[in-house]
C-alpha cells in the first residue's frame, strides 16, 4: 500500500490548552465500535463517568452547551488525562489528519480546521510538497476504480500544483489558469476522450502558456463594483449549508456580506483582487494547493473533476474574504486574522460531508459560479 503525505505532515503537534479554538466543540465526536465497547467496561469511577456521558444509540459524546462532555473548563481532555491517548476513539486519535481512499494508495492530509495546522500553512515560505512511501498493509478491493481516469487525474493535478506554484506570475492569474484547466479537463472527461488529456496537459505546461493566457486578461475586465455584486452572490452559498456552529452565519455576514453591500460607486477599491502582498500570496497558494490536493483526485468516484476545482479555489477566495473583512486586517494583511478565516471555514465546510456535497452541487449547477464569472471575480 502507497501512502502520500504533504512535506510538513511530521511537523504538526497539537498545542492543546494552547490552542485558540477546540477540537472538542461544535460538532459531534464519532465513537468507532472497538472504542466503544472498551468504554462500557472501563472500571471505577470514570468508567460511571464514561457510562453516562456518551449516547450510546447514537455511538456519540454527549455534549454540554455545544462541547464534548469530557473537555474541562482548561480547555483539555479528561479521556487524556485519565488514560493518555490509548483511551481516545479513533477519530480524537486521528484528528486533524484527514485520510483519501484510493485503489492501493492512501492520501494522508491535515485538517485546516485545526488552528495549529492553519497556522504551520500561514507560517510555511516554501513550496509544499508531498512524499510517497510504501508500507505493509492490507489493500482493498474496489470493484469498478477506474485506474486509467485516477492517473490522468493524478497528471493534471501536478500540472495544477507546478501552476500554482509559480511565483513569478500573481496569484490571481495562476488561480484562473488552473480554473480553466478544470474546465478543459471535464470537457474531455465527460466525452470519454482520456487519451486526449496528455495534450491538453502538455498545452498548459509548455513554456510561454502562462503568458499566453495573459493576454486574454482584457477580455474578462470588471469594474470594483461588477465583482463586488458577482461576489456576493457567490457567497450566497453559504446559506444554503448545514450549520455547525451557531454563530457561524453571523461571523459570515459580518465579514463577508456587509461589505459587499457597500457598494457605493464612489469607491475605486479593487475588492477581491487587489494587489497582493508576497506573504498574502504564499499564504493563498498554499491554500489552493491543500484544497486540490486533498479533493480533487475524488474526481475518480464521480466524474466531476471541474466541481472540485471550482470549490478550492472558491474556498480559497471565501477564507481571503473572511480575513479581509476582519477590523484587524484593515490596516494590512493580518496573520490572525487569515488563520482564525481557515480554520472556521474549514471547520463549517469541511467538517460535514452534506456541505461538501452541496457546495459541490452548487457550484456545478449554478450559473453565477460559471468560468466566465470566475474569471471576471479574479481579473
Amino acid at each position: 500500500m502507497l501512502y502520500t503525505i504533504p512535506d510538513y505532515y511530521k511537523e504538526f503537534a497539537c498545542i492543546a490548552g494552547e490552542c485558540p479554538d477546540t477540537c472538542c466543540a461544535g460538532w459531534q465526536i464519532v465513537i468507532d465500535e472497538k472504542t466503544k465497547q472498551t468504554y462500557k467496561k472501563y472500571p471505577g469511577d470514570f468508567g460511571k463517568r464514561l457510562k453516562t456521558s456518551i449516547d450510546w444509540r447514537e455511538s456519540v459524546f454527549k455534549q454540554n452547551e455545544n462541547r464534548c462532555a469530557f473537555l474541562n473548563e482548561d480547555n483539555l481532555c479528561d479521556l487524556y488525562l485519565e488514560g493518555g491517548e490509548a483511551l481516545f476513539c479513533k477519530t480524537c486519535r486521528r484528528y486533524p489528519r484527514h485520510v483519501e481512499e484510493y485503489e492501493d494508495l492512501r492520501e494522508i492530509s491535515l485538517s485546516l480546521s485545526c488552528p495549529e495546522v492553519a497556522r504551520m500553512l500561514m507560517e510555511r515560505k516554501g513550496k509544499v510538497g508531498f512524499i510517497t512511501v510504501e508500507k505493509d498493509a492490507p489493500a482493498e478491493e474496489y470493484e469498478e476504480f477506474d485506474y486509467m481516469l485516477f492517473t490522468k487525474l493524478c497528471d493534471a493535478r501536478d500540472v495544477m500544483f507546478s501552476i500554482l506554484q509559480n511565483r513569478d506570475y500573481d496569484m490571481f492569474l495562476r488561480m484562473a489558469m488552473v480554473l480553466s484547466l478544470g474546465h478543459d479537463l471535464q470537457r474531455r472527461v465527460s466525452d470519454g476522450q482520456l487519451f486526449d488529456i496528455d495534450g491538453l496537459l502538455e498545452r498548459y505546461s509548455a513554456e510561454g502558456a502562462v503568458k499566453r493566457f495573459e493576454k486574454k486578461r482584457e477580455d474578462f475586465k470588471t469594474s470594483c463594483q461588477e465583482k463586488k455584486k458577482l461576489f456576493f452572490r457567490m457567497s450566497d452559498m453559504f446559506s444554503q449549508l448545514e450549520v455547525l456552529k451557531a454563530d457561524f452565519p453571523a461571523y459570515v455576514s459580518e465579514r463577508i456580506k456587509d461589505i459587499c453591500e457597500a457598494t457605493d460607486a464612489s469607491e475605486d477599491c479593487d475588492f477581491v483582487t487587489e494587489e497582493l502582498s508576497q506573504e498574502e500570496q504564499i499564504w493563498l497558494e498554499q491554500l489552493a494547493v491543500y484544497f486540490i490536493y486533498t479533493y480533487f483526485c475524488g474526481a475518480v468516484y464521480d466524474e466531476q473533476p471541474y466541481a472540485k476545482v471550482k470549490f478550492a479555489l472558491l474556498s480559497v477566495l471565501m477564507i481571503r474574504q473572511l480575513y479581509r473583512g476582519d477590523e484587524r486586517s484593515r490596516e494590512g494583511f493580518c496573520k490572525s486574522a487569515a488563520i482564525e478565516a481557515a480554520y472556521r471555514y474549514s471547520k463549517e465546510v469541511e467538517h460535514s460531508d452534506n456541505n461538501l456535497l452541496r457546495v459541490e452541487e452548487i457550484v456545478r449547477q449554478r450559473s453565477v459560479y460559471s468560468l466566465r464569472n470566475f474569471l471576471r471575480l479574479l481579473w
